[in-house]
């Protein structure tokens, strides 16, 4: 009996004109954006936080984080909302596309950059449909301080009651 991991599902979106995709077991959902409290002396790529069902989450900007051009808001934008080191984070795509299912051994390592987006942040890259979809290391987006950062920013807005 083989354990190992054939197959793995993948949420695909876009930011800009690039693809991306993240394994759909790290998403806990995906929802419109919200209305977001702006936070002062955070990094530029956080957008601020949300309420979300009574959790504070913070929410990150990738086009920022991936020093992509800015652009207002589209219908179709969408919150990731992730787990990244215990820590639930919103990252904001421009529109999630699809789910798909990838063979493992079609992800081939990632070139060193891709568009200005380091290697760091991505997994691997794999064709779909002739399309070239990175995938996004989920655990590099932060830094283990940044990460740190903004579980503190969470557990204080937790305390601060809303104006």
């Amino acid at each position: 009996m083989e354990s190992e991991i054939q197959e793995i599902q993948l949420a695909c979106f876009r930011i800009g004109d690039a693809s991306f995709a993240a394994d759909i077991m790290r998403i806990k959902e995906i929802i419109r954006p919200q209305k977001m409290t702006r936070l002062p002396k955070a990094p530029p790529f956080v957008e601020g936080v949300i309420n979300l069902r009574g959790n504070v989450i913070p929410v990150v900007d990738l086009r920022k984080r991936f020093d992509l051009p800015e652009r207002t808001a589209l219908e179709e934008s969408r919150l990731l909302v992730v787990a990244v080191a215990r820590q639930l984070v919103g990252l904001v795509v421009d529109d999630v596309t699809e789910v798909v299912t990838v063979q493992v051994h079609d992800i081939k390592p990632p070139p060193q950059v891709v568009e200005g987006i380091g290697a760091e942040y991505l997994i691997g890259v794999c064709l779909v449909r002739e399309a070239l979809i990175m995938l996004l290391n989920l655990d590099r987006i932060l830094s283990s301080r940044e990460t740190s950062a903004l579980a503190g920013i969470s557990r204080m807005s937790e305390v601060v009651p809303a104006p």
